[in-house]
């Protein structure tokens, strides 16, 4: 039963406007459904579960810092589940200091240490490595092309793809670093196309990605080059349209259409929580509904040192996921998928 001592207020931050805004939907509808679980068992400490919505965003004219230095000073908020980009991360971590937990849930560069905050999404080596390989020795192509938003994921993500066609022997064509929101993208396009690249990888966020697709598509680049993106999502290719996203490839650990039972049993709770009209199910609501049930398992069998720990000197952690049945540790990481766009669906190509 759920004792009556006030409820447990978690902080969803997510991106409600800007570039990565289209992703709002999925996350904030995945994230009720971690919710409405828990309550319906023990909520968190025996408290029922509430969540507060904070735009995340690049674009958000509120100060982010300001916000959820206050909300913690006041004591108005009992954790961080955060599905948003890494520079608002390594913002935030100077100003949480460990007061409360910090769950970061997306696909994101690697690397973080700090205590008290706990980074649960992939990274380049397991995300990035395998899929640039695996359409070298499928495409062969001679050069490739980095294109991203201008901030930490994007450029360390790129430095490790250099490093990899470096390895590889393969060329580097061209590479650039966008500013948000640039709603033109086909002189990228055109220069892309001079630069004689045969492969494309696009570390650019929602919108920002849905625009170069479009300009993409309508240079009909896709006939010579093949594209991929480790951050497109089932919005993302809705965004895009049909005729955009040939010979377009997506590395995650999560796609909505996933043929495997933890996907299952996570589809048949979405849909019965939010009808058949809901938001559709992609990687990052997955990993808002993932980062809810992580920070149950953490206060559950580490209320007393998460502080002192984070996803360097990882605590066994059991949890619910749409990836795997129960996650425990680093050791049980859920698989990474290559997948195709065929019109508006990812068609599965393999495990990577």
């Amino acid at each position: 039963m759920l004792r009556s001592k006030g409820t447990y207020r978690i902080a969803l931050l997510i991106p409600l406007c800007g570039a990565a805004g289209l992703w709002a939907p999925s996350c904030i509808s995945s994230a009720q459904v971690a919710v409405e679980e828990l309550n319906r068992a023990n909520g968190i400490d025996g408290r029922k579960v509430q969540l507060i919505m904070i735009d995340a965003a690049m674009e958000a004219s509120i100060s982010i810092e300001e916000t959820v230095n206050d909300l913690i000073e006041t004591d108005s908020i009992d954790a961080i589940v955060g599905m948003h980009i890494s520079s608002i991360r390594q913002r935030l971590s100077k100003i949480v200091r460990q007061r409360i937990p910090y769950i970061y849930t997306p696909l994101y560069e690697g690397g973080e240490k700090t205590d008290g905050l706990f980074a649960i999404g992939e990274t380049p080596d397991e995300q990035l490595g395998p899929s640039i390989q695996h359409l070298q020795n499928e495409y062969r192509p001679r050069s490739w092309a980095l294109i991203g938003n201008d901030y930490v994921w994007p450029r360390t993500s790129h430095n490790y793809a250099k490093a990899k066609l470096r390895e590889m022997s393969v060329g580097l064509a061209y590479e650039k670093y966008l500013p948000f929101g640039l709603k033109n993208m086909s002189r990228f396009v055109e220069e892309i196309a001079r630069s004689g690249a045969e492969a494309v990888l696009i570390s650019l966020i929602g919108q920002d990605a849905v625009a170069f697709n479009r300009a993409f598509g309508k240079a009909k680049l896709h006939d010579r080059m093949v594209r991929l993106s480790c951050a497109l999502d089932e919005n993302g290719l809705l965004g895009c349209g049909a005729k955009n996203t040939l010979r377009m490839f997506a590395a995650s650990s999560y796609f909505g259409g996933l043929p495997t039972d933890a996907n299952a049993a996570f589809k048949e709770k979405y849909y019965r929580v939010h009808g058949d009209q809901a938001p559709v199910l992609n990687t990052l609501g997955q990993s808002t509904y993932e980062g809810v049930h992580f920070l149950a398992g953490l206060m559950q069998r580490h209320a007393k040192v998460w502080r002192e720990h984070s996803v360097s000197d990882a605590l066994p952690v059991i949890h619910r996921s749409g990836r795997k049945l129960s996650f425990s540790d680093k050791s049980d990481r859920a698989p990474i998928y290559l997948a195709r766009a065929d019109g508006l669906k990812f068609e599965f190509i393999k495990v990577l």
